[in-house]
């Protein structure tokens, strides 16, 4: 039992799931949370919301509506190029961003909060546009 137990530690330290056992209910609700809703992408160097990304932030508003009591943080990040402390400001322009919009729906400050990890959490670690775009983001999580 304690080997299954620093398995699940270890896996949880590392924020991936790689494989869970049916028997862990506890890992496989926390995995459900962490993909509740997808990333919202942004352009290079901006941190305004794409039209194409409100009906994510639209049903993450009726989602956290009807959860009055669940908490939402929002987690800006960037791309490998520019300063760390200039990616550190622009992430958390966009998760603000992503923030003002679930506010002007209607929902609490209470239940969100934001967080900006710049460029030192990328999803993606190549060297190229794609991989660019997909580290852009602003990432859902709930704590």
């Amino acid at each position: 039992m304690q080997k299954d137990q620093e398995k699940i530690t270890e896996k949880k330290l590392d924020g991936k799931v790689d494989s869970v056992d049916s028997r862990d209910k506890g890992a496989q609700y926390a995995e459900s949370r962490e993909n509740l809703f997808s990333d919202i992408l942004f352009d290079y160097d901006k941190y305004d919301v794409k039209e194409t990304y409100k009906q994510t932030l639209q049903s993450a508003s009726s989602w956290m509506s009807k959860n009055t009591t669940a908490r939402l943080s929002l987690e800006g990040h960037c791309d490998e190029r520019g300063t760390s402390a200039y990616n550190l400001v622009l992430g958390e322009r966009r998760a603000q961003a992503a923030k003002r919009y679930l506010q002007d729906l209607g929902l609490a400050l209470s239940q969100i909060q934001i967080t900006s990890y710049g460029k030192e959490r990328p999803f993606c670690t190549e060297h190229s546009e794609a991989c660019w775009q997909s580290n852009r983001r602003t990432h859902f999580r709930q704590p």
